[in-house]
């Protein structure tokens, strides 16, 4: 299994136009047929120090393995997402993970 971990901070977190853009560009990317499963959302309401709670929104993608997250990589929805919403973030962090 590989899972795609994704961040989002909004440029404009005061935005609600900016913000429901990106929701919606994140959501997009549901329709690529090989991810298997997807979690998007902002961060919960716990508060620890260890927490960081900074972003907007989170989009967690599971795969059945690296060459399926390669396939989504390329895939038009992606490459369209990025090419229309990237100017909307000012920061992503990606952490993937093998499990």
């Amino acid at each position: 299994m590989f899972v795609h971990n994704v961040f989002f901070w909004l440029k404009e977190k005061d935005n609600e136009e900016a913000r429901q853009a990106l929701l919606a560009g994140i959501k997009s990317l549901e329709a690529i047929e090989s991810i298997d499963s997807v979690f998007i959302g902002p961060p919960a309401a716990t508060r620890r120090p260890v927490i960081d709670a900074t972003y907007d929104f989170a989009e967690i993608l599971v795969f059945a393995d690296e060459a399926a997250h390669d396939v989504y990589q390329v895939h038009p929805l992606h490459k369209k997402f990025v090419d229309e919403c990237a100017h909307l973030w000012e920061r992503v962090l990606i952490y993937d993970v093998e499990a």
